[in-house]
């Protein structure tokens, strides 16, 4: 398991009875974690005083309950990356703090390229990774079907001084906007994708995850430039191994192609155990240098 051990502004407290003790900046939350299968006891004080809680409906769903935030978001870092939190109705807060060793990776390899690279972003949410291969230096296509996700991390960009970066911001269905840019020839150097287990498009097209994803691989593939660097393909997807993910990966954007697939689980170190938490799983095909 590669874990997220570098932050300064997030935290997770404690873990217990299905639910994770998390420290965003000075704010102090509690949310639903279906992978946390033990009942260890809550010592850490902050679970009777945090600032809000995500509570469960029996009916589906579920809401924040016992608020007492000052406001409604707030500012984190990560480096030199600003990110906006706000606790959202379906339990997230705009960012996914374990995706920092994804960053931290692809920064790298942009970094080491020592020429100009272009990375496509797919599902991109609130921009996490598209700020990381930005302020490495690249120029990111960020696309997203939600059009108040595009706006959430344009604002992310303009935390993080990069308001003037070269990033293309897409408001779009993944899928139908990779077939465009097939037809319209252009590569890209590094791909990442984070799509959905499963979800909607807009004209009620249904995602499953499991039957579409080997379809969506082979077709962004050909998206991949003659000197590429890295495709990452990131699932939260409880049913999809990293073991699986990795022959996926292989057998499409790895076939014909000189480099190495590898995979690994992601996770975030807890605290008061020591332990590291799961969260979802990375493949990843890169061109060795």
């Amino acid at each position: 398991m590669r874990i997220a051990d570098q932050w300064k502004d997030y935290e997770i407290l404690d873990t217990s009875g299905g639910e994770k003790l998390e420290r965003w900046g000075g704010v102090t939350l509690i949310r639903p974690d279906p992978q946390i299968i033990w009942h260890t006891p809550k010592d850490h004080p902050a679970w009777r005083r945090a600032n809000a809680r995500y509570q469960r409906s029996s009916t589906g769903g579920g809401s924040w309950q016992n608020r007492s935030l000052e406001k409604d978001a707030w500012t984190i870092r990560y480096g030199g990356l600003t990110f906006k939190v706000s606790p959202t109705g379906f339990k997230h807060t705009g960012l996914f703090p374990e995706q920092a060793v994804n960053w931290d990776f692809m920064a790298q390899k942009i970094q080491n390229a020592a020429r100009p690279v272009k990375v496509l972003n797919l599902f991109a949410y609130t921009g996490g990774a598209t700020l990381a291969c930005a302020a490495a230096g690249a120029a990111v296509c960020h696309v997203d079907a939600s059009k108040g996700m595009v706006s959430w991390a344009r604002e992310n960009a303009a935390l993080s001084g990069l308001g003037d970066a070269p990033i293309r911001w897409i408001v779009d269905d993944c899928k139908k906007f990779v077939e465009r840019e097939i037809r319209r020839g252009n590569r890209y150097d590094g791909i990442l994708m984070d799509p959905p287990s499963y979800g909607r498009g807009p004209g009620g097209e249904v995602w499953k995850l499991e039957e579409q994803i080997y379809g969506l691989l082979e077709l962004t593939a050909q998206l991949l430039s003659d000197d590429a660097l890295f495709f990452l393909l990131n699932s939260y997807t409880t049913g999809l191994p990293a073991s699986v993910m990795a022959y996926l990966l292989g057998v499409t954007v790895g076939r014909g192609r000189s480099g190495r697939v590898w995979a690994s689980e992601i996770g975030l170190p807890v605290t008061a155990s020591g332990f590291a938490l799961p969260c979802g799983s990375t493949a990843v095909w890169e061109q060795e240098r």
